[in-house]
């Protein structure tokens, strides 16, 4: 059945805080029903159990038993029923012959008249007892016999009237009222904390503004193309979305556990957990290079925990990668332009000033040194791609007053795809120009080998090389003593360490034979699936 409009609009809170009042109300209710129902039966059984003790004395008095037969009963029995009522507070105390004839009574009048009532087996010799209406109107009474030996010689009835019991009752009742009173008070503030409380938890909302606010986000969750993590204050993952399961490798009881048990890596951990926003910030997780946005969560003023949004940009980052190995490229290839064209000048010059052989030989000096270098590249790697990479470099180490030596020897990158290669050899080359950048003598070394299958690329630098902490630290995403962290360096180690996961290979960071740092990458083929 469908539920009332108007109780979906009322906010959850309130729709428990009236639920709640209305099942106290009617438990407090059923409860004052049944105590004073029980306490009506109370009242008239221990009505009928006075009247029958009353009764009981009066009819074992030797007093009555001799009064019933004498000549004149009511002259002795009257006052004395009449103290004994006043006595044991009953209504009534008549003490009669076995064909009802009043000797006693609270109404003088009514003596000698017949009994009203029932007798039951009383004249039996046994104790009956009713409730009946009599002259004195409804009442709760007792008739028991009075013996002369085994011989019933008279009745002794009892009684106290219902008007009385009622008194008696009310009195109980209205201690029960109190009673629930106090009972219906303490479950309304109980109620009322509750209320409060849930409205608190539930911002007041109302159940379809509840429900819709989890569809909604239900969907969002799942249909997003962002992972989406939300972690709680003490670090613990409250959620985690199809796609950060998917990006962080996440198991399947994620939630609940801390975000430091999830063997993630320390950079991206130290910003989920950290305390202010950050936003784009790149991240090594895996084979995957991750784009994270984090932000805290709050709500009134007060922070509930924090957001963390994770973008897949591997396959964008080894383009850039790219990019910026052919930018590098261009950058060599304007510098050469603009060398060459000085020398041309130089050349068209010399011939002008009528010094045609030292033209000549200029010439031809320059071209044997641009030979010797295209010589000694192409020796070292057949690869026309990593050729043009090395010669670009080669280049660029000349400009920069860098003296670049390529050692071994490798015929084709083999099944390592070439931009695999130019990435790392881009990005440790790059490195080491920059860790020599301010040393005395300025030297890199790039060798080229193989191992059985694998590809071997080792660049050792005359730079100052690294310390042991620093050493530890160096493969991880944001590393870098060219920028602060957070600036966007400190990926080309990163990039090249993920080159060498990809391909089942390792990275080693050692010192060179040059005095600096020395990084050996192995890259092997991939197994065939």
């Amino acid at each position: 059945m469908r539920r009332p409009r108007f109780l979906t609009d009322i906010s959850v809170a309130r729709q428990v805080l009236l639920l709640q009042v209305g099942v106290v109300v009617v438990l407090v209710a059923t409860a004052i029903a049944l105590t004073a129902y029980d306490a009506r039966r109370d009242v008239r059984d221990h009505a009928t159990d006075r009247a029958v003790a009353v009764a009981e004395a009066v009819a074992d008095a030797p007093t009555v038993r001799a009064a019933v037969q004498s000549p004149d009963p009511t002259s002795v029995l009257q006052p004395y029923a009449e103290q004994v009522r006043v006595d044991t507070d009953t209504d009534f105390v008549v003490v009669m012959a076995l064909d009802r004839t009043r000797y006693t009574h609270p109404n003088p009048d009514n003596i000698g008249k017949p009994f009203v009532g029932d007798l039951g087996s009383a004249p039996e010799g046994e104790v009956f007892t009713q409730e009946f209406i009599g002259t004195l109107g409804p009442s709760v009474r007792a008739v028991v016999p009075v013996r002369d030996g085994d011989e019933v010689v008279a009745l002794v009835s009892v009684g106290i009237t219902v008007s009385d019991l009622n008194r008696e009752l009310r009195r109980d009742v209205l201690v029960i009222l109190l009673c629930a009173a106090a009972v219906l008070a303490v479950g309304l503030v109980g109620a009322g904390l509750v209320s409060r409380r849930l409205r608190r938890m539930t911002h007041g909302m109302g159940e379809r503004e509840i429900a819709r606010m989890y569809e909604y986000y239900s969907a969002v969750l799942h249909a997003v193309r962002e992972g989406l993590l939300l972690l709680g204050p003490d670090g613990r993952v409250e959620l985690a979305n199809d796609e950060a399961r998917r990006l962080l490798e996440l198991p399947d009881d994620v939630v609940g556990r801390q975000v430091g048990e999830l063997g993630l890596a320390p950079g991206l951990v130290a910003a989920a957990l950290g305390r202010t926003a950050e936003s784009d910030d790149l991240y090594l997780a895996g084979d995957r290079m991750l784009v994270v946005s984090t932000a805290p969560a709050r709500w009134d003023g007060r922070e509930v925990g924090s957001v963390v949004s994770l973008r897949d940009h591997t396959e964008l980052r080894s383009v850039t990668g790219e990019l910026d190995v052919v930018r590098r490229l261009t950058e060599s290839l304007r510098s050469q332009n603009h060398e060459s064209a000085n020398r041309l000048h130089t050349v068209v010059s010399l011939i002008e000033m009528g010094r045609p052989d030292e033209a000549v030989d200029f010439a031809t000096e320059e071209l044997q040194v641009a030979q010797l270098l295209a010589d000694r590249v192409v020796g070292a790697v057949d690869d026309p791609v990593v050729a043009a990479l090395l010669l670009g470099k080669s280049a660029e180490a000349t400009e920069r007053g860098i003296d670049l030596a390529i050692t071994g020897s490798v015929a084709d990158t083999g099944e390592v795809p070439r931009r695999d290669v130019v990435t790392v050899l881009g990005n440790l080359v790059d490195n080491a120009f920059d860790a020599v950048a301010d040393a005395e003598e300025r030297r890199v070394t790039v060798h080229l080998e193989r191992d059985g299958q694998s590809l071997v690329i080792t660049v050792d630098d005359s730079g100052p090389g690294l310390d042991d902490e620093d050493a530890a630290r160096v493969l991880e995403r944001g590393w870098t003593t060219k920028a602060a962290p957070g600036t966007g360096r400190g990926l080309g180690l990163a990039l090249v360490v993920q080159v060498a996961r990809r391909h089942r290979g390792d990275v080693t960071v050692g010192r060179s034979a040059l005095g600096g740092a020395r990084f050996t990458v192995t890259l092997r083929p991939q197994e065939p699936s």
